[in-house]
């Protein structure tokens, strides 16, 4: 009898974990990652959750991630819509918004520079769909018509070019 109640308890466990582990699976599929740290110089963490890691090249980004580079520092992030992100030093990107299809090239790309500079390369969802890009800075937010451009984001003031 204890015999068989052991292998119940076991088999119950074994379930649990099981159900725990696709729990897990589920929650972050390849298709929620946004992008990919590309290049990384000096101090980069990703915060994400309410917490934070040091981002290294091959480091997955989500929606809802922030990016923080520190002095002399930098990061290039390639979207999975193939936008480039590059952040220079001191800056402060917020991923607000991301999703792509890569059939249709629907979806929406929304970032918000708090501080610094991002220089940007529009991918595939711009190209097919200039309205769902926007990047917002505390003052202003930009829609995207061109391919390439810079914000540039500072204490006294800010310009985009």
């Amino acid at each position: 009898m204890r015999v068989q109640s052991l292998t119940r308890v076991l088999i119950l466990a074994c379930g649990c974990m099981a159900a725990a582990n696709a729990f897990a699976a589920d929650a972050a599929t390849p298709a929620d990652v946004a992008g990919v740290v590309k290049t990384v110089k000096g101090t980069v963490r990703i915060e994400r959750g309410g917490g934070s890691s040091g981002a290294v090249i091959g480091s997955d980004v989500y929606s809802s991630d922030r990016v923080v580079t520190g002095p002399e520092s930098s990061v290039g992030i390639t979207l999975r819509d193939t936008t480039q992100l590059s952040a220079g030093a001191n800056t402060t990107l917020e991923l607000d918004q991301f999703a792509f299809n890569s059939t249709t090239h629907d979806g929406v790309l929304h970032a918000s520079v708090k501080h610094g500079s991002l220089s940007v390369i529009s991918g595939k969802l711009a190209h097919a769909n200039p309205d769902a890009v926007r990047f917002s800075t505390p003052t202003t937010t930009l829609g995207v018509r061109g391919t390439a451009f810079i914000i540039e984001v500072g204490d006294q003031g800010e310009s985009a070019r």
